[in-house]
Parts: C-alpha cells; sequence; structure tokens
C-alpha cells in the first residue's frame, strides 16, 4: 500500500506517519508539510508545500490511500475565518486532488457530533467537510470520529483539564462514550479500519466503533 497524509506534523498524524511507516504492509509513505519535520526514513518522502496552492503539488498526491489529520483550534488561527481555510479549504482541495488522481480510499479525521445541521461553528465545519468529501464519490471513504483526544505534552491547558475530568468521570461510569483516546490508540484504529476491508463505499468511526475497533468496551 502506497499512503499520502496531510497534517502529519499534528499529534495525531505524528503517530500515524510512524505507525504507517513501521507497518510491513505499507509501501510508502508521503507527507505534505509546510517545513521540514521528519528524520529520513527508506520508505518516507517528504514534500514541503504551499497548502494556499497545493495543486501545484498535485504530481505527488498519489497513492492507493490518503488520510488527512490537518486541523487547527480557534486560538491557534485568530479567527473562524482562518480556521475555516485550515480545516474545510485545505482539506476538501486535497480531497478533490486525491480524486483527480484516482486515489482509491480517504480518511478523513473528523470529530465527535460532526454534523451540516450543528449549531456550533466547529462540529458544523466538520459536518459540511464531510458532506464535501462524500459528494466526490471515491470508492471507500473512512470517516474517523474521536471523542477527545489525549495528546502527550499538549500546551492547551483547558484540553489537559478537559481530559482529566473525563478520565474521573469515566472511572465512576460516566460518559464512558467519549473516554479520551491516546493518539497512539487513535492512529492505530485509523490504520486498523483501512486493513478491515469492510463491504460498502462509507465506513463512520464514531467514539464507541472506534474502540471496538481496539478490542476495548466503552
Amino acid at each position: 500500500m502506497n499512503a499520502v497524509v496531510i497534517g502529519a506534523t499534528g499529534a495525531t498524524g505524528r503517530e500515524l506517519v510512524l505507525q504507517l511507516l513501521s507497518n510491513p504492509k505499507v509501501d510508502s509513505v508521503t507527507v505534505l508539510v509546510r517545513r521540514p519535520f521528519f528524520t529520513s526514513e527508506p520508505k518516507l518522502l517528504e514534500v514541503i508545500v504551499d497548502f494556499d496552492h497545493l495543486e501545484n503539488y498535485s504530481d505527488f498526491i498519489i497513492g492507493d490511500v490518503a488520510f488527512s489529520t490537518l486541523g487547527t483550534t480557534l486560538k491557534d488561527a485568530g479567527s473562524k475565518e482562518a480556521q475555516w481555510v485550515v480545516d474545510y479549504d485545505y482539506q476538501l482541495k486535497f480531497a478533490a486532488l486525491c480524486k483527480m488522481n484516482r486515489v482509491d480510499t480517504f480518511v478523513l479525521l473528523s470529530s465527535a457530533q460532526a454534523s451540516k445541521n450543528s449549531r456550533f461553528h466547529y462540529t458544523k465545519m466538520k459536518g459540511l467537510l464531510e458532506e464535501g468529501i462524500k459528494a466526490l464519490n471515491f470508492s471507500k471513504l473512512i470517516i474517523v470520529r474521536p471523542g477527545p483526544i489525549d495528546r502527550p505534552n499538549t500546551k492547551r491547558k483547558g484540553e489537559k483539564y478537559a481530559v482529566k475530568a473525563l478520565k474521573f468521570l469515566n472511572r465512576i461510569g460516566l460518559f464512558k462514550p467519549y473516554k479520551p483516546i491516546s493518539t497512539m490508540f487513535l492512529a492505530k484504529a485509523i490504520v486498523d479500519a483501512v486493513f478491515e476491508d469492510k463491504d460498502g463505499i462509507l465506513d463512520i468511526y464514531n467514539p464507541k466503533e472506534i474502540w471496538g475497533e481496539l478490542g476495548e468496551q466503552v
């Protein structure tokens, strides 16, 4: 299998790339990044790109499976408009180029509660992105909607406190469907979903299905 990835420098994306590189079923991994990031690996091709002009790098957007784990926070982006560019525009353009280059399978890291009808900016944006990618009609589309992600060494204080609170509530039997998931386990679930070879064109993994993919009960 040959893979192409955007969002490879994020917490989940980094772990995904490492797991793809260590998987004997994967022959090559192409990562599209803004600046040099990864150390040299025999199976890895790192391509420095300008995401505002992603079409200029179309020759590198090839493979059997494409993964998009790109995303930013409203705080880091600075505005809803800037967040939309990263979380919607860049990813939809990447997906369209994948479709044009006949990539068979597309894997999108989305979010729990994603819905085009959501009243909330973030989940509505994610839901609209899902709909946009569905409309491209890939041979196979896998959408992964995790709950809270337990990112190692995160500097986001609010995220740290939320994850700690949810872990405590999980221990006493509350909010189990939203059990925080580590980036390592999330990346494993994403890779496992690709090789599971389910019937059908569309697979959606909500938090419960993600933990089920890992063989864990929520």
